[in-house]
């Protein structure tokens, strides 16, 4: 059945619809969630919570519509609503402003508020000395050579660990960006 046929069902109460809905999305949810977790329960959680709202949410689900941004908007709020307890607002400016070489599109498919809590949550998969280098300088705005004194390394080895941790955000915000483009 199409997408078109299998929400029209969904609204009418088709437990067989929800079943063949979920077969075909929850990979993606679930992949979108493990952007933002790294625990398999959490992400699972919040996939099951996802179908569980699209289930309640059925009857207002319009069949001429794209049901997967449907299921994205849904995800997103989910995984944001658990998260947005205890962010730093200077951390953000500061992680942002360093993610970015270039700009990218991404506010366009997400409020400002909600891509400052991906990358908290990305810095907060970093290598422990990779965050705490990083921290310094985007957080405290010190200089690689004041982050060496303090830790006891080399500022080259300061430049290192900005350079991937940049690297490292780069590259899952790329992934974010095209989870939103497909």
């Amino acid at each position: 059945m199409d997408n078109q046929t299998l929400i029209l069902a969904l609204k009418n109460g088709s437990e067989e619809a929800f079943t063949s809905l979920y077969h075909k999305y929850c990979d993606k949810v679930y992949k979108f969630c493990r952007l933002y977790y790294t625990n398999d329960s959490t992400t699972e959680e919040v996939v099951q919570e996802v179908f569980i709202k699209l289930w309640d949410i059925r009857s207002y689900v319009n069949e001429n519509e794209n049901l997967e941004g449907l299921l994205f908007i849904i995800t997103r709020n989910m995984i944001f609503s658990n998260s947005k307890k205890n962010f730093n607002e200077t951390f953000y400016k500061m992680s942002i402003l360093a993610a970015y070489d270039k700009a990218y599109d991404i506010e366009e498919e997400l409020h400002a508020k909600d891509l400052r809590i991906y990358i908290e949550r990305l810095v907060n998969e970093l290598p422990p000395r990779q965050k705490e280098v990083f921290y310094l300088s985007r957080h405290e705005q010190l200089s690689y050579k004041e982050i060496a004194e303090r830790l006891d390394i080399t500022p080259k080895t300061v430049e290192r660990h900005i350079n991937e941790a940049l690297k490292y955000l780069k590259k899952n915000i790329y992934f974010l960006q095209l989870f939103l483009a497909a």
